[in-house]
């Protein structure tokens, strides 16, 4: 069924997977597998109800498996199915390795109770060396670590990790100071983190140092939560923490399970939110101190055969359609939080896991048929509805869940109840490649309409994480954001009282535009990978062969920051007034309004209105600056600025004054019923927020994005200037032509730029659109009437402007990957 609101109704009352469609009819062609993929995940959990009592009880897998402690004793569980006998053996025994011997259990399991000495004391001593061994049907010993192993460390002699029983007295066991939890934040702020590179020296850092050290810089800043990357242990460093060997260990090279117990209850004291960067996508190929042939064979924890093999990444997939990985997989989930208290999680590798081909070689184009069929791992899928929905139900109000899914696949933020896999938020993945793309080129050539498209273009209702760019894009052979800006120059001339340097003054002002725009136009939540706030230099390299195994790139230089005759300090203070503005003025939110007002190609202008009454500004020109330049905007009455990249306190000229006022004028104006003219000095953004709002009778309520519906009588306050908004957005466009050069007249007594300020009252009128007009307009964002917000229109309701100012026939996926005209 398709077709207006009666269908939307209909789609919105399925119970069978169908509901997203409500929302996207683009996915009614797919109803069957949407259907197919619910089914599955309902008999995934009603099994596992009726077998193991629930997914509560299914997701305590860790005191079942591994070591566990009883009043009289300590359990050993294992799974190996392919075992012909299983012993377990360590420093506790003398390394007998046939006097411990498990019982074979039935379905795989193997298990041995070692009784408490006659003292009490256990019989594994605390931070005593174990291993298990399998023994297989072809009688060949393999000396394991065990599955569920909680610490392991390095031995200086193998270079393989090694289990260590972890069992402090009391007086060695952290007690927890803070609450539990914090709850899942309204405006959330990510600062990524990687503990081990948090040392200002060139090694590896702990987490003691990063609780000490790090942990107050992160509040200062204003950021709401962090994600730690790394956490879970990994043989080798310079993987940067994504081939994990064992899943319930925490890496060793950064201290204690103490110490990072000590890290997380004092970020909540602080009010952080914290998050875990798990890795379920794959796991390490290593075999002596990973999961990797456990139990002598190819396919215990892991597809067999080609399908096992991640050959990209040269690491193990997962089988998530057996039954043991799934228990092993949630209760993984389960451990991290109940253990060491940690908030969410944020998925890595999720494109990997959606497809059998892992992504490897396939150009998303947004065709929904790639999102559907034969090439979705079906198991992957229900393992992540399974985890979203349990994580969800037991942790409401507290867990958040983030998926780094590079494909668009669609209702990956939706409920599972309505036929999604129940993320709260997905990785904005495409702006960081933007970014990089632009910046090989000459920021005189960046298409501002692609810009905006690119930040807008994202799925209706499934929020998204804005970031300007990754940490793995720092990684040796690249740079960071600052570096490419700036590069050698950074060496020389980012002193206070160095002589000015053109390249430096572009790049500290480009560096805050690039950050603004992203975290405000960009996604419902922002992230940072540590040290890019204050511009970090150079790139990522961690020790390796190559590089002599040096730490030198692999630390984070917070000296550069905290040094007050350098200018890195101001690109920090900038992080810093952009998320004050975000607490006193909202803008950064799920569900909260954005609107794009303009985004001319030939002034490189962007306008758009977002949150709390904030109108944002962005002049991307190199060289000019406009006077008086009008942006429509719907709110009416008097606008201050509350943010400038311009200001003085971030290493700007100051040449915008903040104690003007500026009131509004009606009529009609880019599609909005009001405008202001602005002084918009070249490569500075601004942003302007309605602090008295004409007629109280325009309520926020109905200002954010102008939520009227079609048809329905304007309010009193902006009745004239509503109507006629309705009835000349067909003649108005968004990218509009500009006034040539010889008309522009300078502002009398405008302090100017690079070049003098241009006056520019770009008019409303439709003009003849050339071959470079039409070209940036195709990359635009869909304009609508102002009746209606974006984010509340469907893929089938969104209609795009023609080069000939009309609006064409045209399906429109929102996710913005295709257009196919008709």
């Amino acid at each position: 069924m398709s077709g207006g609101e009666t269908g939307r109704k209909y789609w919105a009352a399925s119970t069978d997977g169908c509901a997203v469609i409500a929302d996207d009819p683009w996915l009614e062609p797919f109803q069957g597998d949407l259907r197919y993929r619910y089914k599955q995940y309902a008999d995934r959990k009603a099994a596992i109800e009726e077998r193991e009592g629930g997914l509560d009880a299914f997701t305590r897998g860790h005191r079942l498996f591994g070591l566990v402690l009883a009043d009289d004793g300590i359990w050993y569980r294992e799974w190996a199915p392919a075992a012909k006998e299983v012993y377990l053996t360590g420093d506790f025994n003398g390394w007998d390795r046939r006097s411990h011997a498990l019982t074979d259990e039935g379905f795989g399991r193997w298990s041995v109770f070692l009784p408490n000495r006659e003292d009490g004391s256990r019989a594994i001593p605390h931070y005593t060396k174990l291993k298990v061994v399998i023994v297989t049907p072809g009688g060949m010993d393999l000396l394991r670590n065990p599955a569920w192993s909680t610490f392991l460390v390095q031995n200086p002699d193998t270079f393989i990790y090694d289990t260590l029983f972890w069992n402090p007295p009391p007086e060695w066991t952290y007690r927890w100071q803070h609450a539990e939890h914090v709850p899942r934040p309204e405006a959330l702020r990510i600062y990524e983190c990687h503990v081990g590179m948090a040392s200002n020296e060139p090694r590896v850092g702990t987490y003691a140092e990063f609780r000490d050290q790090v942990l107050p810089r992160v509040k200062r800043l204003g950021y709401t939560a962090i994600q730690i990357m790394a956490i879970m242990e990994h043989a080798y460093y310079a993987s940067f923490g994504y081939h994990v060997t064992n899943f319930f260990a925490c890496s060793s090279r950064c201290g204690t399970p103490e110490d990072l117990k000590s890290l997380i209850d004092a970020a909540h004291g602080l009010g952080i939110h914290v998050l875990m960067d798990v890795v379920h996508s794959h796991a390490s190929s290593n075999i002596m101190d990973g999961i990797n042939h456990f139990d002598g064979s190819d396919n215990q924890y892991f597809h067999s055969g080609e399908r096992g093999h991640h050959r990209l990444w040269d690491s193990r997939c997962f089988d998530y359609g057996s039954w043991e990985v799934l228990r092993f997989l949630l209760s993984n989930l389960r451990w991290w939080i109940d253990e060491y208290h940690f908030d969410g999680f944020r998925f890595d590798g999720v494109t990997s896991m959606l497809y059998t081909h892992h992504g490897v070689g396939t150009g998303f184009s947004g065709n929904y048929a790639e999102y559907f069929g034969m090439q979705v791992d079906m198991d992957a899928c229900v393992y992540l509805m399974l985890a979203n929905d349990w994580l969800h139900t037991r942790y409401a109000g507290v867990v958040t869940t983030i998926a780094e899914d590079v494909s668009g696949m669609p209702t990956l933020c939706r409920g599972v109840d309505e036929g999604g896999f129940g993320f709260d938020y997905r990785l904005a993945m495409a702006l960081p490649d933007k970014w990089i793309e632009l910046l090989k080129k000459n920021d005189d050539d960046w298409d501002v309409g692609n810009i905006a498209h690119t930040l807008t273009n994202r799925r209706d209702k499934e929020p998204a994480v804005a970031y300007a760019e990754s940490h793995d894009q720092a990684l040796v052979g690249d740079k960071t954001i600052a570096f490419r800006l700036m590069d050698k120059e950074m060496y020389e001339f980012m002193a206070c009282d160095s002589p000015p340097n053109l390249l430096i003054d572009r790049g500290i002002a480009l560096h805050k535009m690039i950050r603004l725009i992203s975290y405000s136009l960009g996604g419902e939540a922002y992230l940072n990978f540590m040290g890019n706030e204050f511009g970090h230099p150079e790139w990522i390299d961690f020790p390796r062969e190559g590089n002599g195994f040096s730490y030198h790139h692999a630390r984070r230089r917070w000296d550069l920051a905290d040094n007050p005759s350098l200018k890195y300090k101001y690109l920090e203070q900038f992080d810093v007034n952009m998320h004050r503005l975000d607490d006193e003025h909202a803008f950064c939110r799920v569900g909260n309004h954005q609107w794009v007002v303009l985004a001319h190609a030939e002034d490189h202008v962007v306008a758009f209105e977002r949150g709390d009454r904030l109108l944002f500004v962005f002049n991307f020109h190199p060289t000019k600056s406009y006077s008086g330049y009008r942006v429509g905007t719907w709110w009416p009455g008097k606008y201050r600025v509350v943010l400038d990249t311009d200001s003085w306190d971030t290493s700007g000229q100051g040449r915008v004054m903040w104690d003007v006022v500026h009131e509004t004028q009606p009529g009609v104006w880019h599609g909005r019923p009001h405008s202001l003219q602005l002084y918009l000095p070249c490569r500075t953004a601004q942003v302007y927020y309605c602090f008295e709002v004409d007629g109280e009778a325009m309520a926020d309520a109905d200002a954010h994005a102008g939520q009227r519906l079609v048809g329905q009588p304007a309010r009193a306050a902006d009745g004239a200037a509503a109507a006629a908004a309705t009835e000349e957005e067909e003649e108005d466009r968004i990218d509009q032509p500009a006034p040539k050069e010889s008309e522009a007249t300078p502002a009398a007594g405008v302090p100017a730029g690079p070049t003098a300020p241009v006056t520019r009252e770009v008019p409303p009128e439709t003009a003849p659109v050339g071959e470079k007009e039409a070209a940036a307009e195709r990359t635009l964002p869909p304009i609508t009437a102002p009746e209606t917000r974006p984010s509340d229109l469907s893929s089938a309701d969104a209609p795009q402007r023609g080069s000939n100012g009309k609006a064409d026939a045209t399906e429109w996926s929102f996710m913005g990957l295709f257009r196919r005209r008709t």
